[in-house]
């Protein structure tokens, strides 16, 4: 694709955000962070910058939004689907990393107009809420998501889990697999539905990544995805971890708890997986 004018717009209502808008695009990208809350403009001008327009996407923690990551309904994505829809764009690509990825992966299994998914350090399962939940209580446990007002199944975590460490920092990796043993029923139950999702799917994982086990959880979803006849893409390398940077992306490394991986690692397999990203476009 080639040199386009692109215009920002700043969005909010029922879809917030900042959109990075393509002249005369026909793809259009929506673009979700993780749990941090971000904007993620930075990435989705990366995808301007090819032809697509792109939806840098507010999905909590923003005006008449959930302060948290709880039930946050899944037509807050099927909205932003449609917003790009509605500017002609005929091709709609989701790229979200971590609790993005999850979200990601669950509106493309209940929005078929979603044509391909780009799930970074993503997870196989539901989790519970991250953050306080719509009356600003973080306790008990909720979903993290609802559709069509109900919340959907999820795996509890264990409150009484002790920590681990890596580089002084605390890694919630081992609680995650932790928790997938103790409540395996709940897990079973929280599948997300990826043997139903129609789109084209490429996942991205680190196998040092210390946040959560992204790469034994894209696993599982290539292996389930396999069982359903469907073809999955996986970009992995043992020494990336939960950050994954795109072309040109950077980080800061002052954070409360571990990520894994290293600048160079985690660079290294975002450049691999750029070159099937842009594919989708």
């Amino acid at each position: 694709m080639g040199e386009r004018a692109i215009t920002e717009d700043i969005l909010s209502g029922g879809v917030a955000g900042k959109l990075l808008r393509c002249a005369d695009a026909t793809t259009g990208v929506v673009v979700l962070s993780g749990s941090s809350g971000r904007v993620d403009v930075a990435r989705a001008r990366l995808f301007a910058r090819q032809g697509a327009s792109a939806l840098a996407l507010r999905w909590f923690g923003g005006e008449g939004q959930v302060p948290g990551i709880c039930e946050v309904p899944l037509e807050t994505f099927f909205a932003a689907t449609a917003h790009l829809a509605g500017l002609g764009c005929r091709r709609i690509v989701y790229v979200g990393t971590s609790k993005g990825a999850e979200a990601s992966l669950l509106a493309a299994a209940h929005d078929p107009r979603i044509d391909a998914v780009v799930a970074i350090s993503p997870t196989s399962v539901v989790w519970g809420n991250i953050g306080p939940g719509r009356d600003g209580i973080a306790w008990p446990e909720r979903s993290s998501w609802t559709l069509e007002g109900l919340p959907l199944p999820f795996v509890p975590t264990d409150p009484n889990w002790n920590a681990s460490h890596v580089d002084g920092l605390v890694s919630y990796r081992e609680l995650f697999k932790h928790c997938l043993t103790n409540f395996w029923e709940e897990a079973a139950r929280a599948a997300i539905p990826v043997e139903a999702i129609p789109a084209e799917i490429v996942l991205v994982a680190g196998g040092d990544d210390a946040l959560w086990p992204s790469l034994d959880f894209a696993e599982a979803i290539v292996q389930r995805r396999k069982d359903a006849g469907k073809a999955t893409r996986l970009v992995s390398a043992p020494d990336a971890g939960h950050r994954i940077l795109l072309p040109g992306e950077t980080t800061s490394r002052s954070i409360s708890h571990a990520h894994g991986g290293n600048d160079r690692a985690d660079a290294d397999l975002g450049r691999e997986a750029w070159e099937y990203i842009r594919k989708l476009l």
